[in-house]
């Protein structure tokens, strides 16, 4: 009896699997992660190599794949005193990645309805309600633009990076006296520290506790990161990197720690290559969107939005080693959002204070991450972590996830084989939105279908759909002189009608007639 109810349960729910309305996208390859992990010796190469090049005196990387660290290599030492050699426990400080941990902790807020991002900075910092603004139809700040770096504020880096150790008594001073804007707020992208010491202000003033304290135990902690604080005093003297600056004369100078202030909230965070895996894992977990039990300790769907391109920054095209290389930047919350020829979408942040670079990206389709960091002033290891995408290419395993056939796209593709094999005008206004037959009559779909019989000759079965989205997608015919795809989008009604259907003969069985699936439309890798 036991056996039958379990055989029940499996039964229904391979059915209730089968019918799933919006099937998430799924990795398809089942030695992905073997093909991956081939790469490991090349990686670590590329690092090693990076380190010895640019004279860093300690650094440690990471491969983060589908939610666990599967590989930490290391090179050099935490201490040149002590010649104590980098761990994966080693903390370092990792600068302006502390951006998207206050991103996080003001977009939980919001979703505990504590906030909004349309709430007027002045609601939570008074001193702005006399800010002047740098023209009279300037609209007044909100919490949206200090998060996208689209304030107003100027680019602050040479000055912001010492400010991390002001009080809140700095702070308010400031406020005070004003902030000089270098263009209107809201019209483009700058880069701001200054916007992000005050979102720990209003995390501060929104949750009732200090900015470090919510930081620590509503995010830090239910990620358990136990090994990360933004206090530098926290860190045990034996797992410390010291960061260090190399002088004109090839010696190193050893950089003072900049103590915890009102700005640790735009770059004060320390943490080990295990904790930031782990936090690195915990973004590529909000990918895809689907059904599964929300965890936390923030939305997945508000996870998510940290990664969407919310302020444009630059679009590059240059040649490197022979080859146009192009590239669309811009930044989310707390994130910066990059398409380029190789990946659609690149999540990435940097960080760099006296004595410390690091550097973290990830595909959020790919399932894949990679980070960095170094005990050199400003030794982002970006260009690293660019290579070493190349070489997981490289591989054959860093694939995007595979998007399943809807059950709409699945029945309606039966009913437009149904057409090709056999027109018929009344099933064709069955199927199709009411715009159909009006962007192209009956008569005149049936000439193209025939026509198109008469140059491929007999076709063989339909192959599977090959969904773009839920609601788009296209089946391959093979034919006797090659091969035909059918491109079908459907209408946002219920229940879904076909409003977009078209036939074409293909110079390849692997053309999609859709969306490309690859670099943006426009933009090549060619040597």
């Amino acid at each position: 009896m036991r056996t039958s109810a379990l055989l029940l349960l499996v039964m229904v729910a391979a059915f209730a699997l089968a019918q799933e309305r919006y099937p998430p996208p799924r990795f398809t390859d089942a030695e992905r992660v073997t093909k991956l992990e081939s790469a490991l010796p090349a990686l670590d190469q590329i690092f090693r190599d990076y380190a010895s090049s640019h004279r860093i005196p300690g650094m440690v990387w990471g491969l983060v794949i589908d939610g666990r660290l599967a590989h930490v290599g290391s090179v050099g030492v935490q201490d040149l005193a002590s010649s104590t050699p980098v761990t994966a426990d080693t903390v370092f400080r990792i600068a302006s990645m502390t951006k998207s941990f206050t991103a996080l902790a003001v977009l939980k807020l919001r979703d505990e309805g504590k906030l909004s991002l349309e709430d007027r900075v002045a609601k939570w910092i008074p001193e702005f309600a006399q800010l002047e603004l740098p023209t009279k139809d300037s609209a007044p700040l909100r919490i949206r633009q200090l998060l996208s770096h689209s304030a107003g504020f100027p680019e602050d880096n040479p000055w912001g990076d010492q400010q991390l150790a002001a009080s809140d008594a700095d702070l308010t001073r400031w406020l005070t006296r004003g902030i000089p804007f270098s263009s209107a707020p809201g019209t483009r992208y700058e880069y701001s520290n200054y916007a992000f010491g005050l979102l720990g202000r209003i995390v501060t003033k929104a949750s009732g506790v200090a900015y470090d304290r919510y930081v620590r135990t509503q995010i830090l902690a239910k990620l358990h990161m136990a090994d990360s604080t933004l206090q530098f005093s926290d860190v045990p003297g034996a797992r410390r990197a010291i960061g260090y600056r190399l002088k004109p004369d090839g010696t190193y100078q050893e950089e003072p720690p900049l103590p915890q202030g009102a700005f640790g909230s735009m770059g004060g965070l320390l943490t080990s290559a295990n904790d930031l895996g782990r936090y690195v894992a915990y973004h590529l977990s909000a990918w895809p969107p689907r059904d599964d039990a929300d965890s936390g300790p923030v939305r997945r769907s508000s996870v998510r939005e940290m990664s969407h391109l919310w302020t444009p920054s630059n679009l590059t095209v240059r040649r490197t080693d022979g080859r146009l290389v192009a590239s669309e930047t811009g930044y989310g919350y707390g994130l910066r959002i990059t398409t380029d020829c190789r990946f659609e979408h690149i999540v990435s942040h940097g960080g760099g204070l006296p004595g410390f670079g690091s550097y973290m990206s990830w595909l959020p389709d790919y399932g894949v991450g990679i980070f960095a960091m170094a005990t050199l002033t400003y030794a982002g290891p970006s260009e690293p972590i660019s290579t070493a995408w190349d070489a997981l290419q490289k591989t054959g395993g860093l694939e995007r996830r595979v998007l399943p056939p809807s059950p709409m796209l699945t029945a309606a593709r039966e009913h437009i084989l149904a057409l090709w094999n056999h027109w018929d005008d009344a099933q064709a206004r069955s199927l199709g939105a009411m715009n159909l037959l009006l962007d192209a009559p009956a008569s005149q779909r049936r000439a193209e279908i025939d026509a198109l019989k008469a140059e491929v000759g007999e076709c063989g079965p339909a192959g599977p759909v090959l969904a773009e989205n839920w609601l788009r997608g296209q089946f391959n015919l093979g034919c006797a002189k090659g091969t035909v795809g059918a491109f079908f989008t459907l209408a946002p009604t219920e229940p879904p009608a076909v409003q977009h259907l078209s036939f074409r003969k293909l110079d390849s069985p692997a053309t999609r007639i859709g969306a490309p699936t690859g670099p943006p439309a426009g933009v090549s890798c060619s040597d």
